[in-house]
């Protein structure tokens, strides 16, 4: 048997604010989800298109390296001329409350080249800037996943807080509003009928 407030008008008032709030925070929560779903589902649709561009961007890039290689021997060497990337950094966005990345790389200029020309040729370029390419189709692909499963994460915590609201602090509430509230209206009536059986003596002494 569920154990109840007891039944005072105090608790009533106390009582129905929490169903009050309840009721909001349930609202807030299920909005909340809402939001995060269509953020997510944004992002999934973007990584999708990502996904298929980063395939041909790899296929191709290793093409060209297989042709650089053909042209100029193994680029093995000509490899240990392109210095450690230290050129991505992260910073973040809050999508209602949750810490979404943000990732940035910076592009190198054109001109700018790690390695002799007088060592490579038009193939090897091409796989440079193709590489390139992909590296910064990855960093982008990296950002979008790691968003979606924060988001993912946060959409089933915000499910489960909802869940609980909607399906067990609620119906608390509601059967404690009713439970207090049958109770003072019992004690209403009974308290009516003694003051009847009261008035009733009186008149009869009279």
């Amino acid at each position: 048997m569920a154990q109840h407030a007891v039944p005072t008008k105090g608790n009533l008032m106390a009582t129905k604010k929490s169903l009050s709030l309840a009721k909001v925070g349930y609202e807030l929560m299920d909005k909340k989800r809402n939001i995060l779903i269509r953020e997510m589902m944004a992002l999934i649709d973007r990584a999708a298109a990502i996904q298929s561009t980063i395939d041909d961007a790899f296929t191709n890039a290793y093409k060209s390296l297989e042709k650089a290689n053909i042209t100029l021997g193994f680029c093995d060497e000509l490899s240990k001329t392109i210095p450690f990337d230290t050129s991505v950094t992260m910073d973040s966005r809050s999508i209602m409350g949750v810490e979404i990345p943000i990732l940035s790389i910076d592009k190198p200029e054109e001109s700018e080249l790690h390695y002799g020309l007088q060592y490579t040729n038009a193939r090897f370029d091409e796989a440079v800037a193709l590489f390139m390419q992909a590296k910064y189709l990855t960093v982008e692909l990296a950002e979008i996943e790691n968003s979606v499963y924060r988001l993912a994460v946060a959409i089933k915590q915000t499910q489960k807080r909802a869940n609980a609201l909607k399906n067990i602090m609620i119906p608390k509430f509601e059967s404690d509003v009713k439970f207090i509230t049958d109770a003072l209206d019992e004690k209403d009536r009974e308290e009516f009928s003694r003051l009847k059986v009261i008035k009733k003596q009186k008149e009869n002494r009279g």
